[in-house]
């Protein structure tokens, strides 16, 4: 129970960490155009050179990151299919980013890029599996409580 609590919070503050870097306006002279075509974007970031393109690439894949973690430790279920689970995690952050990326377009000054869904959400995907089936097995190992199942009392029906 504790740790879904803990999940959820950490998840709540995080998505209102990433909403106020993504969606406040900036202040520039000019924006470059939307990037809708897949992959154009990251060759393009790729011929800037390797330091550059690795800090970019890197944001990319780390500004959602974390839901990959939080995702299913607010969910809290131990004993869960780890394919279903990555699937799920996945397809919720590539939903939260492409809302994002959605929620720019009426932000003076940002760019809609169609590579950032694609970074964020292998992002997801990658912290999903550096972390939770590791995280999973050790809070079985330990015996942790995954807290009662709700039962419903059995009434009779009425004549």
């Amino acid at each position: 129970m504790v740790v879904r609590v803990a999940g959820f919070v950490l998840l709540l503050a995080h998505l209102l960490l990433v909403a106020w870097v993504s969606l406040r306006p900036r202040d520039v002279a000019w924006v470059t155009a939307p990037n809708t075509i897949p992959l154009h974007g990251l060759r393009t970031v790729l011929a800037l050179g390797g330091a550059e393109a690795a800090r970019l690439i890197g944001e990319g894949l780390l500004l959602l990151a974390p839901l990959g973690v939080l995702l299913p430790m607010a969910d809290g279920r131990l004993h869960v299919s780890g394919w279903a689970s990555l699937a799920r995690t996945t397809a919720a952050g590539a939903l939260v980013s492409l809302a994002i990326e959605l929620l720019q377009t009426a932000v003076p000054g940002q760019v809609v890029d169609v590579d950032s869904v694609l970074l964020n959400t292998v992002g997801v995907a990658l912290a999903h599996l550096l972390v939770v089936p590791a995280a999973r097995s050790r809070l079985r190992r330990t015996g942790a409580p995954q807290g009662a199942t709700p039962t419903i009392s059995r009434v009779p029906i009425a004549p």
